[in-house]
This record gives structure tokens, C-alpha cells and sequence, in this order.
């Protein structure tokens, strides 16, 4: 697929999403019929989700990676694929006044949802910035941190983004990245920008990932925890992009029920 058509598919859907979200649906990775509030919950969002309940009912990650962060006051965070910005808070409260958040986003919407979400509860420290996560409008060596909430699995260049990831981080700078690992998957859902956007076409394995960060000269990789999807877990991901990939409900059903386990939520973290 062309990196371009699968970006603008991307965007389009987490615009439709967003607009759905404010009606209370739409789920994890800008999915289906699902209440925010519970998936956000699902999600690892219990308290945050009670003391930023308007930016958690727009929230469509995979998991919590500030939850496996030491970020500290006065430090820099820079979150890629910043969303509607529940993030971002969060972010901001650890960090607190002396410090800098800064998010990335390639879909206007989101961009307009977050800095709404910042001006709503009065943080100055938080940047909206738009690009692209495979080429970060950030200059070399000056965040502490990277996060990411279920965002580059959405990336048609992986390589691209982990590259990116260590050159923003100071020396001994971390990240902590939430996100969609696939380890078997039919070779014509990758073909289906729908089904990137539903955040499983363009997943790859945990090792594949593992090895990316690797490669890019990350280090001290490790992974903090999994959360796998069974088949209706998948469904509530695939919802709404049943018409998208051209399937009949039948199929759909059987479809997620042969990616049962095969489909999860990793914590990954490491280092510069």
C-alpha cells in the first residue's frame, strides 16, 4: 500500500472517530460501538479516566505507557501520536510546571480535541506540534521521554519511527510505548487500510518490534506486560470497519476467532 493512502485512510478514520466519540461510541484504536468510559477502563485508565473524564471519552489506546514511567518533575515529554490528549495530562501533571510536554499528531481534529483539552484544564506546558511520527517536527537530543499509545503500529514506515525515537532522546533518555503486536496474520488484511486503521494491518510481532528498537540503537528493551485479545475483544477493535474490508458478518466472526490470542497489547520500554 502507498504510505500516503494509508496515512489519509488513518486520519479520515480517527477524524470519524473522534466525531463518534463525543456521542460516547467508538473504542480502542478508533473502533467500534464501545462506551469510552469502559475503554478507557480496559485500557488501564481508572483514575486518570475519573480526573480527565472529557479527554479519557476520546481516548483510543491500548494501553497506559505513562503507567511504566519514571517521568519526574521539570523533565521534557514528547508523546507521539498525541490523540485528543488524555495523554498529554497525564503527562503534564507528572512533569508539573517547570516541565514541558509535547504532542504530535497528523490529523487536525485531534490536534484542535487536545489543545481544547489543554486549554480546559489550564496547562501551560503542554505544546500541540503537527507531523509525522517518521519524521518528528523536534530537534535532536531534547525530550526525556517518548511515549506512545497504540500509534506506530499505524506507521507504514516502523524503521522510520524508531530511528526518530532515538534521536530526540537525550543520552540516557527512555521511552515508554503502549502498542498492537500481531504475531500470525492473513497476508490480505495488510492489505487493507481499514484494517490499519482498526490497528491491526500493520502490526507486527513483538520480536519484529523488538528487534526494530534494537536495530535503531535503543537498548535496555523490555516488556512490561501484555494484555491478549480474544475474539470479541478483536470485534470490539474491528467495529464499524466490517463494511470497509468487505466482509460479510460470517466471515468477519470466523476471521477474528482464527486471531484469538494472536493479537495483544505490549508495554515496551528501553532507553537511549
Amino acid at each position: 500500500m502507498n504510505p500516503n493512502d494509508v496515512r489519509e485512510q488513518v486520519s479520515r478514520a480517527y477524524t470519524e472517530a473522534l466525531s463518534k466519540s463525543r456521542g460516547n461510541e467508538g473504542g480502542c484504536c478508533g473502533g467500534g460501538p464501545a462506551p469510552q468510559s469502559a475503554a478507557a477502563r480496559l485500557a488501564g485508565y481508572e483514575q486518570e479516566a475519573a480526573l480527565h473524564g472529557e479527554a479519557a471519552s476520546a481516548s483510543f489506546g491500548c494501553g497506559n505507557p505513562l503507567a511504566f514511567s519514571g517521568v519526574t518533575p521539570s523533565q521534557t515529554v514528547l508523546d507521539l501520536g498525541s490523540g485528543a490528549g488524555l495523554d498529554l495530562l497525564i503527562a503534564s501533571d507528572r512533569v508539573g510546571p517547570a516541565g514541558r510536554v509535547i504532542g504530535i499528531d497528523m490529523t487536525d481534529a485531534m490536534l484542535d480535541a487536545a489543545r481544547a483539552a489543554a486549554g480546559r484544564e489550564g496547562r501551560t506546558n503542554i505544546e500541540l506540534r503537527r507531523g509525522l511520527i517518521e519524521d518528528l517536527p523536534v530537534d535532536d537530543q531534547s525530550v526525556d521521554w517518548v511515549i506512545s499509545n497504540c500509534v506506530i503500529n499505524l506507521s507504514p514506515d516502523k524503521p522510520k519511527v524508531f530511528a526518530e525515537i532515538r534521536r530526540v532522546l537525550r543520552p540516557g533518555g527512555r521511552f515508554s510505548i503502549s502498542d498492537i503486536v500481531v504475531e500470525s496474520l492473513p497476508d490480505w488484511l495488510r492489505t487493507h487500510a481499514a484494517a490499519y486503521a482498526a490497528c491491526i494491518g500493520g502490526a507486527i510481532s513483538e520480536a519484529e518490534y523488538l528487534r526494530g528498537l534494537a536495530a535503531a540503537g535503543l537498548s535496555d528493551l523490555r516488556v512490561e506486560g501484555r494484555t491478549v485479545y480474544d475474539a470479541d475483544q478483536l470485534a470490539a477493535i474491528t467495529a464499524g470497519e466490517q463494511e470497509l474490508l468487505g466482509l460479510d458478518r460470517k466471515t468477519l466472526d470466523q476471521t477474528l476467532a482464527e486471531l484469538a490470542g494472536q493479537v495483544w497489547s505490549a508495554q515496551f520500554t528501553g532507553r537511549r
